[in-house]
C-alpha cells in the first residue's frame, strides 16, 4: 500500500527530527551533523527486536547463519522496505556487506553531497533495526553503514562469536 510507505517514511523523517530537534539545532536551524546517533540506532535495535517475532512466528527455525542473513535480505527487508537488498556479499568468516542502490530514507533527500553530511542521521535507525532482528534470531553482532553515492548505501554486518582463550 502507498498510503503505508508513506507514512514509514514520515515517521521516520520525525523520528530523526525528534531525535536531534532539542540537543543538535544550530542556529540556522539545520540539523548538526554530531547529533547523538546511538538514540536512533537504539529505536532501531528495539523496533528490529519486535519485529522480528512477528516476522519469524510461522516460519520453520533458521538453522544457519548464511540462511538467516538470507532471510534478514529478503523477506524482512521486503516487509519492511517493499524490495529485497540488491546484493549481499560475505567472506565466509562471519562479515557481510548489504549494498541497497536507492535505499528509501536517502532517496528521498538528495542525489548530490550536499547533503552527505546528514546522511548517518538517515541510516542509524536502520543500522539498529538489522542489529535487532540478528540480536533476536540468536546472532550477535555489529551493523555499521556506509553511504555511497547517494541514494546507496551498505549495511555492513560483523557476526561476533564467543572466542575462549
Amino acid at each position: 500500500m502507498v498510503a503505508d510507505e508513506i507514512l514509514l517514511e514520515l515517521l521516520h523523517a520525525e523520528l530523526v527530527n525528534y531525535v536531534c530537534s532539542s540537543e543538535c539545532k544550530e542556529s540556522a536551524g539545520q540539523l548538526n551533523k554530531h547529533c547523538n546517533l546511538s538514540t536512533l540506532e537504539y529505536f532501531g535495535f528495539s523496533t528490529g527486536y519486535k519485529l522480528i517475532e512477528r516476522f519469524t512466528k510461522d516460519w520453520p527455525r533458521l538453522t544457519t547463519e548464511l540462511d538467516t542473513i538470507k532471510f534478514i535480505c529478503t523477506d524482512f527487508w521486503s516487509s519492511i522496505y517493499k524490495k529485497s537488498i540488491d546484493n549481499l556479499r560475505t567472506n565466509h568468516q562471519g562479515v557481510y556487506v548489504l549494498h541497497d542502490q536507492a535505499f528509501r530514507f536517502l532517496a528521498k533527500i538528495s542525489n548530490g553531497t550536499q547533503y552527505l553530511d546528514s546522511a548517518p542521521l538517515y541510516i542509524a535507525f536502520t543500522s539498529g533495526l538489522l542489529r535487532g532482528a540478528l540480536a533476536n534470531l540468536g546472532i550477535n553482532s555489529i551493523v555499521t553503514a556506509e553511504v555511497q553515492p547517494m541514494p546507496a548505501c551498505k549495511f555492513h554486518i560483523q557476526v561476533l562469536r564467543n572466542q575462549i582463550t
